[in-house]
């Protein structure tokens, strides 16, 4: 190879690396699937002239699919919901540090994993049929145990994310043994074998087929600000208790994610994390899904969240979820919780 040749072998080289450096895009992979976050993306997009192309699935499928991409993985960012999901991704080694004073600063300690960041909250509340179960016989989660209870428990499965991250919560608080106390308590209470999603336990106290049950906050939001008249008919059977009000506070879990060992374009992963805790975009991620912001001076105007009324949120670090979650699996397997 001629010198000449050569140079111009290095330079059309170097060309192709600056045109890769400098591309302006970000690949998301999201196992958030709310139409809301489409003003979410177009707004980072106007703002930075970086492009998202994004890819939605469940999130087992998009962490198995990162997994076989290995090294050439093109994801930059993962986003998904539960804390459990997200110490899943974590103890997989698919995040990437990030340094980041405006994601520090924003958000509060107890919102940040060492890897991952909170971007919006839910409640997991109690509700229950106001003809069959009095709200002040259920102030708290270990009331659900309790034998005047029993036959009246709806929940979904043990083995669903909500339900390992509240269970991961009791046993940071309370310990292993308290834990499977109360989780076989509560399968002594069921109503009938756990099935569906939190929906379906709305509706089912709604209807009398259970008196008391466990769901996400946003889901009650949701049938509160349904276009169905069905749906808000059901919500007058429902009362709402926000549990644990005298103690740690009503279990919190998020909405957030990270950015991934092998993003091919880092700094645009950087600018989307930090661009998501920002007044606008908090409101944009929170409100979509009838959450909460994660940053606490971040206020949105949502009248079936000021339904719900003001209460105290459990403070327990959310790493604490991620590092009690198979311990949880194990309690709600011995205990027959299905």
């Amino acid at each position: 190879m001629s010198r000449l040749t050569a140079i111009g072998a290095l330079a059309a080289l170097l060309a192709t690396a600056n045109a890769v450096a400098e591309e302006k895009v970000l690949n998301l992979y999201s196992a958030r699937h709310y139409q809301t976050d489409e003003a979410l993306y177009a707004n980072f997009t106007k703002q930075t002239g970086i492009a998202i192309n994004r890819i939605e699935a469940k999130e087992d499928e998009l962490l198995e699919r990162i997994r076989n991409e290995g090294a050439a993985s093109p994801a930059d960012v993962f986003i998904t919901v539960d804390a459990a999901r997200l110490a899943k991704a974590d103890e997989l080694g698919l995040f990437a540090p990030v340094k980041s004073r405006l994601l520090e600063e924003r958000l509060p300690a107890h919102l940040r994993g060492n890897d991952w960041y909170a971007f919006s909250t839910r409640a997991r509340v109690i509700i229950h049929n106001k003809q069959d179960v009095k709200a002040e016989d259920i102030q708290n989660y270990a009331d659900l145990a309790r034998p005047a209870l029993k036959g009246k428990v709806c929940s979904r499965s043990g083995s669903h994310p909500y339900n390992l991250s509240l269970l991961a919560s009791i046993i940071a608080h309370q310990g292993e043994a308290k834990a499977e106390e109360w989780a076989r308590g509560v399968v002594a209470n069921f109503a009938r074998a756990p099935k569906g999603g939190d929906t379906d336990q709305i509706k089912a106290v709604a209807a009398g087929e259970c008196g008391v049950a466990i769901s996400n906050s946003y889901y009650l939001a949701r049938l509160l600000r349904s276009p169905k008249a069905e749906d808000r008919k059901a919500m007058e059977s429902v009362g709402i208790v926000w549990p644990d009000q005298k103690g740690a506070g009503a279990h919190i879990n998020i909405s957030g994610g990270g950015m991934l060992k092998t993003a091919p374009h880092k700094e645009a992963a950087v600018k989307f994390l930090e661009y998501l805790v920002s007044d606008d975009a908090q409101r944009y991620f929170a409100d979509g899904n009838n959450e909460w912001p994660a940053v606490p001076t971040v206020k949105v105007a949502n009248p079936a969240l000021d339904a719900l009324g003001p209460f105290k949120a459990d403070s327990l670090p959310i790493a604490a979820l991620a590092r009690n979650a198979a311990l949880a699996q194990k309690i709600y397997d011995r205990s027959g919780w299905r």
